[in-house]
């Protein structure tokens, strides 16, 4: 009689390190539009919002959610996706941009 031994398998978990959504500013579109844009996207309260757009007014960029990977490219996506400004009187022709970056 013959016995096989089957090879331990090692099944290691790994954490994913999470994502930072970065918002970068641009001189198309007001703060109205990105309190807007952080409530309807990310259910940020108006006081939030404000300190948002307040950031990346002066810092040109804000970090506006940390999080997965997968779900910080769909926040990306629809940050990118948004639409124009209607309250630029700058002919804005389209959304802000956003990145994401590794938040370690």
């Amino acid at each position: 009689m013959t016995m096989t031994v089957e090879p331990e398998v090692f099944n290691q978990t790994k954490i994913l390190p999470p994502y930072h959504v970065i918002l970068l500013n641009d001189d198309d579109h007001t703060y109205e539009y990105v309190i807007h844009m952080m409530q309807a996207l990310f259910g940020h309260p108006k006081e939030k919002a404000f300190l948002i757009a307040l950031e990346v007014d002066q810092a040109g960029r804000a970090i506006v959610l940390t999080t997965s990977k997968e779900l910080a490219e769909l926040k990306r996506d629809q940050i990118q996706s948004f639409g124009p400004d209607p309250w630029s009187n700058k002919n804005c022709a389209g959304s802000m941009s956003a990145v994401i970056e590794p938040s370690m």
